[in-house]
């Protein structure tokens, strides 16, 4: 069931509300843009789930596309902290949001160690697949 969740960045700067149903998973993947930032995010949202209250015009953008779609990671440029993505890859059925969980301000423990976690062998392009080590992400 979804649940409306906050978050921001660290310096408060960039804020936002996102519609997450933590029972859908969450992800964790092993290229190496994820594996630098550590990334754990709530993906496969709709945009409509997704609300930026401040921060606009801090928000810096790493993006990246090509045949397989488009994505953009989000950041702040005051703190650095990324706090959402965003894109178009079909095989996530077109546009999507993803939040990163460590941005949740309001997201207890329990619940983000309840949740499923899907690893994703982005290293090797096996987005299908786990990879065969999942332990340090």
């Amino acid at each position: 069931m979804k649940k409306t969740y906050r978050g921001s960045c660290h310096c408060k700067a960039v804020t936002f509300e996102a519609d997450i149903d933590l029972a859908q998973g969450t992800g964790k993947c092993n290229c190496t843009f994820c594996w630098k930032d550590r990334m754990w995010n709530a993906g496969h949202l709709k945009p409509e789930d997704f609300r930026l209250l401040s921060g606009e015009e801090v928000l810096g953008d790493y993006g990246k596309s090509g045949d397989w779609g488009e994505g953009h990671h989000r950041f702040c440029t005051k703190c650095g902290i990324t706090t959402h993505g965003h894109g178009r890859l079909e095989v996530m059925g077109g546009e999507y949001v993803s939040v990163r969980l460590s941005a949740v301000d309001d997201l207890p423990v329990e619940e983000l160690m309840a949740a499923p976690i899907q690893y994703m062998d982005g290293l090797h392009n096996n987005w299908q697949s786990p990879p065969t080590e999942t332990r340090h992400l």
